[in-house]
């Protein structure tokens, strides 16, 4: 096989702040390279790349990678919002950025960069790290992790209004919490998870009527959709269907 994706789950201690560990490993030595185009979710990534380590803020958009040769990644997807109390940016200056270790987690996160090993021991520093500088609760944060999670194990149809009532916050609360420790509203982030739904679905062949499809996602019209879909996927429901 030349190109595998592991995920793993976190330790239960930190279920609260990783949503997975993922390594990505190929092989394409004595073939093409090619570009890699990534959906990505409304959540920062620590990333071990063969070009070096970094930060990945939130992406606007649609995220590109060059695979060539033979390489592993190793990453740390955080919930969205529990990056907040460990970063030295503010969420709003850490979105649509990819920056170092140090810029973003202080000059300590360097030993995280410490020796060329493989998966287990980057995951297992990272680990440590975490568990030494664990911020007090904050009921900010952990409402905005709950409220995420509404989003992406709700129905696909559900609203802003629903998830700030679900969790006993207002609309403008849950605004400004997203705002402080995403970077990105909570808009943004229901949007985003109904691309992903509608990627899943059309990739697995279960989205054959587009306009049923955009009415199952809560899209006013099939128009709306497919604008939302090409500019964040870059090409339109059609085209990424067939």
């Amino acid at each position: 096989m030349h190109f595998t994706l592991e995920r793993r789950l976190p330790t239960p201690d930190l279920s609260d702040v990783v949503d997975r560990y993922w390594v990505v490993r190929w092989d394409l030595r004595g073939r093409p390279s090619f570009r890699q185009d990534i959906l990505p979710h409304p959540c920062v990534n620590l990333v071990f790349e063969p070009s070096g380590p970094a930060v990945y803020g939130i992406p606007d958009g649609t995220s590109s990678h060059h695979i060539a040769g033979a390489g592993e990644a190793v990453g740390v997807k955080f919930l969205p919002g529990a990056f907040s109390p460990y970063s030295r940016l503010p969420a709003l200056e850490l979105t649509g950025r990819v920056v170092s270790f140090a810029e973003a987690l202080g000059p300590e996160a360097t030993a995280l960069e410490d020796g060329d090993d493989d998966a287990d021991a980057r995951i297992a520093r990272v680990e440590a790290f975490l568990r030494a500088r664990r911020p007090a609760p904050d009921a900010g944060i952990t409402t905005v992790v709950d409220a995420a999670r509404t989003m992406r194990e709700g129905p696909p149809d559900l609203r802003v209004t629903d998830v700030a009532a679900r969790h006993g916050v207002s609309v403008r609360t849950l605004q400004r919490l997203f705002r402080r420790h995403v970077g990105v509203s909570p808009k943004w982030v229901l949007q985003r998870y109904r691309l992903h739904e509608a990627a899943e679905r059309m990739a697995a062949g279960e989205a054959k009527d587009l306009a049923s499809l955009a009415q199952d996602l809560g899209y006013f019209d099939q128009a709306h959709f497919g604008n939302d879909f090409r500019r964040y996927v870059g090409v339109p429901p059609s085209a990424y269907a067939a």
